[in-house]
């Protein structure tokens, strides 16, 4: 692990935490709202464990299968993220990191990749812990990581309404001051007050 590059230590991290919300989050808090919009804890569980394994495939320039929660989910949430999760760290360990793949700006390589990973497991390990009442004593740097990713790649014209198949709503102003995980969230269209009572 030490001999990785930092953002895969980073992303370790991330996937770490992800799975310890997962394993202490119930079957009964299921059915409860989340800060992600119409998604309820079912539908953001199936989304972490799902995701691993469409990175994995990005990773290993394959055509990951994207699409939203079925509802489809088993009973072991933490195993089924533990499996998806090795794809994930499987694809990174074999992967040529200086290869070149399409980004935004043209070329990019391979490596700048995870730092949407980061980012991603960041801002849901956040809506989980919110979601459930887990403690919010989150990873800061992890965090840190993927704020400034999202600060430069989540632009306006990927906001908007859910129904118009926007993923993000408008950005949320927090404080500059306000734990990193408030910002992120807020960045990500997630309201920092958001609760479970207030919906």
């Amino acid at each position: 692990m030490a001999d990785q590059p930092q953002p895969l230590q980073l992303l370790s991290r991330g996937l770490d935490q992800a799975q310890r919300l997962i394993a202490a989050t119930t079957p009964e808090q299921a059915a409860l709202p989340t800060p992600c919009r119409s998604w309820t804890v079912r539908h953001l569980v199936e989304h972490l464990i799902n995701d691993p394994g469409n990175f994995a495939a990005a990773v290993r320039g394959e055509k990951p299968a994207w699409g939203g929660p079925t509802g489809n989910l088993g009973d072991d949430w933490a195993g089924s993220f533990a499996s998806s999760r090795h794809q994930l760290d499987a694809a990174w360990e074999s992967a040529d990191l200086k290869s070149l793949v399409p980004s935004m700006g043209g070329e990019a390589p391979l490596l700048s990749r995870v730092d949407q990973q980061i980012a991603e497991f960041a801002v849901h390990a956040w809506d989980l812990a919110r979601a459930t009442g887990q403690s919010e004593d989150l990873d800061p740097e992890v965090a840190e990581h993927g704020l400034r990713w999202a600060t430069q790649n989540l632009k306006a014209q990927f906001r908007g309404p859910e129904d118009e198949g926007k993923a993000f709503g408008a950005e949320v102003p927090v404080a500059d001051t306000a734990p990193v995980y408030e910002r992120l969230a807020g960045w990500f269209g997630r309201d920092p007050r958001w609760s479970a009572g207030a919906g």
